[in-house]
């Protein structure tokens, strides 16, 4: 019996911090020690940062990685320590993984498969390792000794237990390299990844880990990034041990901790054992010099029960509100610490978008005092005096909310006082500062102006859109004066549905630094809202105040009260702007295309009703190009994403799919011959 005491470590590393990265690096190893870890898989680029960009090619970087490569390695004897790198060699940079053996660096893998599809740019920056290639990669070090590794495809014996590599993607590949390491008789598969949070993803990479584990053999290590690591993407941690087929650890995900550890035992000769049984089971017999082998000493282990996994939140009904929750506040409290900000504010309407923003801000605040406690939390925000002040008084959880979020309700003669009600009472739920600006005469002014410079008199019927945008337009700089006086960042409230079809108002509703619900749409967050008002994430409960906010239909407000305005009037009912959108944009589908997939799930609208929505949605789709460029960075959520600089790219000037459309049109007309002596069609 072979047992060997594993660990894998999530990180909430930043691009280029050389040294919170190092201390965050060296606190893993350290905490792997203290739990008596002979082995410890950390994640993909974990001494850069996943998103360095194009400053992969900065000169000199390659000095510091070695550098740092060198302390970790020197604070890691008595361990084996995998850790992912960018590695230049032969004029070309790899995304590879350093393995440490009891302080010594001795070979680096390079990973074969790159992610270059949607939020991944990764092929702009590295080179693919071909499968079954080995080098020697020349290092020079400080001392001016030279030392040579291997790099490649490589597997490594370490005191008889031999170790391979699948880094991130290459394991979501049909030909993952596993499958060649499985038969080169690799005993533990490591997977340092930088694996991004979107809906579902994580049961899909339970799923190949555990799987692997069985299929291949081996103890499967899969350790990732953690937190908002560069802006835009949140990394969910979530750390996995696999054996022979079966979860033996599974880390928290969106913890507010820089570090989280997972460990297991796992029995190497009992996987050998399994793959001997096994008549598929082809071992390779030719002689192999890509094994490079290190001596090591594999402290003696004794059989213990195997403590079963923790119920947490991860196995309850409402996994997707959680996960919305918690990496949108992960996010937002990321983003606030590493940009040095002192606070949120939020131009809060008192409809949905504007709340659910100041909603996850107080949820950040308070996830992050529940998990590091006061001074925890004190210890990453030197920056910020206003929320020491309050740690340091004692504050309750309110108070610390009121030190970081400040909300305001702008109002014009078009306000009811409905929103202003929902608007004053979220706002004082959540704690936070509160105030009422009266921007009518701003308004009015900007009206005034114009008229008497075009020399008429503006009207609903002439000038609505006009007169629409300068409301939201003269709300923008009372609040950009309120983030400037706070040095705060100001939270733009528009959701993806919004962006999708340009129902913003740019400088206007669109202001602000960052979109935290960019990528969300409508119907979505009002679920959520609503999961919010009667549940709450676990351990911190409902928020009843959401009441003054579900029980209102959407509405931009910005018509004479009289109209009854509201956001589907406008466009269509939410729900099918998110289906139409789903099958334009994220499938890929025609107009006629979207309605004839469309028609059967919506029988309740005529087609032409339904062909006019669709009609509507390409329009302002293509039309409104120039605005979802302009939109300020959102969060990665899922691959219905319809941000230009991380997911879903359009040109700004197009056809209009014109000809596609007037197919459509030609198929609702030949609908409407067949259906008119049942009645007349409805109108758009």
């Amino acid at each position: 019996m072979k047992l060997v005491r594993v660990a894998v470590a999530v990180l909430n590393q930043t691009p280029l911090s050389w040294d919170e990265n190092l201390a965050n690096v060296l606190a893993a190893v350290e905490a792997a020690r203290a739990q008596d870890v002979s082995l410890l898989c950390l994640p993909e680029m974990a001494i850069t940062g996943y998103g360095c960009e194009d400053a992969y090619f900065m000169t000199g970087l390659q000095d510091l990685v070695w550098s740092q490569l060198e302390r970790v390695a020197e604070q890691s004897r008595g361990l084996v320590v995998a850790i992912g790198v960018p590695l230049y060699h032969e004029k070309a940079l790899y995304n590879a993984a350093a393995l440490l053996v009891d302080g010594h660096i001795v070979g680096f893998v390079g990973k074969q498969f790159l992610a270059g599809d949607g939020i991944h740019y990764e092929p702009r920056w590295f080179k693919e390792w071909p499968a079954g290639e080995v080098d020697s990669i020349e290092h020079e070090r400080a001392d001016g000794t030279v030392e040579h590794y291997p790099i490649g495809d490589l597997v490594f014996d370490v005191g008889g237990i031999r170790v391979g590599f699948e880094i991130c993607e290459d394991a979501w590949v049909a030909n993952r390299p596993g499958t060649g390491l499985a038969l080169r008789g690799v005993d533990v598969l490591l997977n340092p990844s930088a694996s991004h949070f979107a809906f579902g993803k994580f049961a899909v990479r339970q799923r190949f880990v555990i799987e692997g584990s069985r299929a291949f053999g081996v103890a499967y290590l899969y350790s990732n990034l953690l937190g908002n690591e560069a802006g835009r993407v949140v990394y969910d941690g979530g750390g996995l041990i696999a054996s022979g087929g079966a979860l033996l650890a599974r880390g928290r995900r969106f913890s507010f901790h820089p570090c989280e550890l997972s460990c297991a035992v796992v029995d190497i000769e009992a996987n050998r054992r399994e793959q001997a049984r096994r008549g598929s089971h082809r071992p390779r017999h030719d002689s192999d010099d890509s094994v490079v082998e290190a001596a090591f000493s594999w402290p003696s282990l004794y059989p213990a029960a195997v403590p079963a996994l923790p119920r947490s939140w991860e196995d309850e009904a409402h996994v997707r509100e959680e996960e919305f929750a918690r990496a949108v506040a992960l996010g937002l409290w990321d983003y606030l610490r590493k940009s040095k900000s002192q606070g949120y504010v939020v131009s809060i309407s008192g409809g949905a978008d504007s709340a659910a923003c100041a909603v996850l801000v107080a949820l950040a605040i308070r996830l992050a005092i529940s998990e590091l406690g006061p001074g925890g939390v004190r210890a990453v925000v030197g920056f910020f005096p206003r929320l020491l002040d309050a740690i340091d008084q004692g504050a309750e959880p309110a108070a610390l909310v009121r030190a970081v979020l400040s909300c305001a309700y702008q109002a014009t003669e078009n306000s009811g006082p409905v929103t202003r009600t929902a608007a004053r009472e979220v706002a004082q739920a959540l704690g936070a500062e509160f105030h009422e600006l009266d921007v009518d005469a701003l308004y009015k002014g900007y009206v005034a102006l114009i008229e008497q410079a075009v020399g008429r008199a503006m009207d609903w019927k002439r000038d609505d859109v006009t007169l629409q945008n300068i409301q939201a337009r003269v709300r923008a700089p009372s609040i950009w004066m309120l983030a400037n006086l706070r040095g705060a960042v100001l939270l733009t409230t528009s959701n993806r549905s919004e962006c999708a079809v340009g129902y913003a108002t740019m400088d206007g509703d669109t202001a602000g630094g960052l979109a935290p619900l960019g990528g969300i749409d409508k119907t979505y967050l009002r679920q959520w809202l609503r999961w919010m008002e009667h549940t709450g994430p676990e351990g911190h409960g409902p928020m009843p105040a959401l009441s003054f906010i579900n029980a209102q239909q959407p509405t931009a407000e910005l018509r004479p009260p009289s109209s009854a305005q509201t956001d589907e009037g406008d466009l269509m009912p939410y729900d099918l702007l998110e289906a139409v959108e789903d099958s334009a944009i994220r499938d890929k589908h025609t107009p006629l295309e979207v309605l004839l997939e469309l028609m059967p799930r919506y029988p309740q609208h005529r087609p032409l009703q339904l062909g006019t929505w669709i009609e509507r949605f390409f329009r302002l789709w293509c039309k409104n190009q120039w605005k979802r460029e302009r939109f300020a960075p959102s969060f990665h959520l899922d691959d219905r994403n319809v941000d230009p600089r991380s997911w879903c790219r359009f040109p700004i000037l197009s056809g209009g799919f014109e000809r596609e459309l007037a197919q459509m049109r030609a198929f609702v007309a030949q609908q409407g011959e067949h259906t008119t002596t049942r009645g007349s069609l409805p109108q758009p």
